[in-house]
């Protein structure tokens, strides 16, 4: 009987095995039998394919999967490749479930699903058109920011893995000089100055003594808080790491010098991407990608010059009744930012300061928020210093998402580089379009989302993303945030000016051929900002076309959808329910987001 009973249980058992087998081999190399999970395959294919992004995530941790720790994502032109071969199949797959027997929830991811992919597709010709090693987001100056602030260092494993990855380097900066080679070969070479501005950082970086690089000092500030570490096994850590840095790490630095300082007598001052192979059809392209809409080079540029005209407007009435009657508005407000009384010192002190202060901002933002939103996000945010190696090339303020296991809070880096660049009358806006209820009220409401593919909730769509943080600095306007502040809702109108300058700038420089100084003089003269941080932003668009362009053009359509509901609603609109309508499907490109909008005020009706 007993033999009998076991007998039973190992062909059950055997069946199990092989059904289970059937449904891993149909979902890894085929298309799977259901829609859900192709859209969680999908996801988990780029997802296992990139480690550093799979850290950055915190997805799988909490499994005990956590290999991807230890390895750098592949940077080479093969793997490029690859990911364009994998869309194109995925696509064709996504095509082959019928949609009129998908829910309207399916529906929508797949209509989300086949608006990316088919962008990325767009986009397989002009792989290569960009500049991986640059002076704001480069593979050189993102490394050592990953691992001093993004890899976890919770246990001893993780010690092990940050050695492995420093390891690494090597292998990933071959890969990268490998693409930048070909680049080279489609005459894809970066403007002067940002190969001048690269080794100028690169440089720095390893002329530093291993122990106070920031990959070497991070790392031991971070060790000393892993609880139950003997301080004998973190003293052999700090030892293997900073070994690392000499053998590994600036090695493959000193490699990538060489081949740029060979580089800088082939470069140009020519900035734009006009100049690049077939550089106006890659232009009209990247704006599509960014803006998630089909507006030209030329009607974003007519769109810039209208809605500067108009901001300007506004700011010249606020001047004029603050003390500024008749001096032009980037004369004022270059005053405005020189004036002591809205200078922190420029020390340390000053930088604790502004810190706190922000921190404070976004403190008291997340208690008024409960007025305005329906759904309030757990994930929490704190305030940090961008780091010291990459604040002069880096931008005014950036933010980071929160592991989605919650081991790692969103952050609000702010740029502390020269006080004298920080005026207290802009730091509100920025407080609240990079942390609440901007960038991370955002960010952490999709990563919260239930019942909806993963993919869903980390898609970039940066019209909707940077859109929807413009939008909320108009709606702390609104919500009377600014009362009683003229000088701050000045700042918030200078900022607005700022993206509106943008559209006019980023057009001109890629489309219209402007020289990099004429686009500086021009956001200078409008917006009274400092030449430093002016000249970073230019530069900023330079590398990167189009994606500035996003900003102005998504805050727009946020703007026309909520006066199209309040139009058509009356007194039925309600702003905690629109709110959630534009937060709650995750990241969309604007179309999309119109056609959410519209279901929805014709649901309410």
């Amino acid at each position: 009987m007993f033999r009998r009973i076991l007998k039973w249980t190992l062909r059950i058992l055997a069946l199990l095995v092989i059904a289970l087998a059937i449904f891993l081999i149909n979902l890894i190399w085929f298309r799977p039998w259901s829609l859900n999970l192709f859209y969680e395959k999908v996801f988990a294919q780029v997802l296992f394919e990139e480690p550093e992004l799979l850290s950055s995530l915190g997805l799988v941790e909490r499994f005990g999967i956590t290999g991807h720790n230890g390895k750098l994502g592949d940077v080479s032109p093969a793997h490029q490749q690859r990911y364009f071969d994998r869309a194109r199949k995925n696509l064709e797959d996504l095509h082959a479930y019928p949609l009129e027997k998908q829910n309207p929830s399916q529906q929508l991811s797949t209509h989300i699903l086949e608006w990316y992919m088919s962008r990325e597709i767009e986009g397989e010709k002009y792989q290569f058109h960009n500049y991986p090693v640059n002076q704001l987001f480069g593979v050189q100056n993102e490394f050592p920011s990953f691992m001093a602030n993004t890899h976890r260092l919770l246990a001893p494993r993780d010690c092990e893995y940050y050695q492995q990855r420093l390891n690494a380097v090597g292998t990933k900066f071959d890969q990268l000089l490998e693409s930048l080679k070909l680049r080279e070969q489609k005459g894809i070479l970066p403007p002067r100055f940002v190969v001048e501005k690269v080794l100028v950082e690169m440089n720095n970086f390893v002329t530093q003594p291993p122990p106070e690089n920031i990959l070497a000092t991070s790392f031991k500030t971070r060790t000393a808080k892993i609880d139950g570490m003997p301080d004998e096994q973190r003293a052999t850590f700090q030892k293997k790491i900073e070994t690392a840095i000499t053998d590994r790490v600036y090695p493959a630095y000193h490699k990538l010098i060489d081949y740029f300082t060979a580089l800088l007598p082939k470069t140009t001052t020519e900035d734009g991407a006009w100049k690049l192979p077939d550089g106006d059809a890659f232009y009209a392209y990247a704006l599509r990608k960014s803006t998630t809409t089909t507006l030209k080079p030329e009607e974003v540029h007519d769109l810039g010059l209208r809605e500067v005209a108009r901001i300007e407007a506004e700011m010249r009435t606020l001047l004029d009744t603050n003390g500024y009657a008749g001096r032009p508005i980037g004369e004022a407000m270059d005053a405005l930012r020189k004036d002591p009384r809205f200078l922190f010192s420029n020390d340390d002190k000053g930088r604790a300061d502004a810190l706190a202060e922000y921190t404070r901002l976004i403190d008291d933002a997340i208690e008024r928020c409960r007025l305005l939103f329906a759904t309030v996000p757990k994930a929490k945010i704190e305030v940090q210093r961008v780091p010291v190696f990459k604040e002069a090339t880096a931008p005014g303020a950036y933010y980071n998402g929160a592991s989605m296991d919650r081991t790692r809070p969103g952050t609000f880096y702010a740029n502390l580089r020269d006080m004298n660049e920080l005026p207290k009358w802009g730091m509100r806006t920025l407080a609240y379009h990079e942390g609440v209820p901007g960038h991370h009220w955002q960010i952490a409401t999709a990563q919260e989302l239930k019942g909806l593919p993963q993919f869903r909730k980390l898609i970039p769509f940066t019209a909707y993303q940077e859109g929807w943080a413009l939008y909320t600095e108009w709606l702390a306007k609104e919500a009377g945030w600014y009362d009683g502040d003229p000088f701050g809702d000045l700042g918030r109108l200078q900022a607005e000016l700022f993206r509106a300058v943008r559209l006019v700038v980023d057009t001109g420089i890629h489309s219209k051929r402007w020289p990099r100084e004429q686009a500086i003089t021009y956001m200078r003269e409008k917006t009274g900002m400092g030449e430093k941080e002016v000249t970073a932003e230019i530069e900023r668009y330079i590398v990167n076309p189009g994606q500035a362009c996003a900003y102005k053009v998504g805050m727009l359509k946020i703007q026309e959808l909520r006066k199209r509901a309040q139009a058509e609603l009356g007194t039925k609109f309600d702003q905690r329910q629109f709110h959630d309508v534009v937060l709650k499907n995750g990241a969309l490109p604007l179309e999309i987001l119109e056609e959410q909008v519209v279901a929805y005020i014709q649901k309410t009706k």
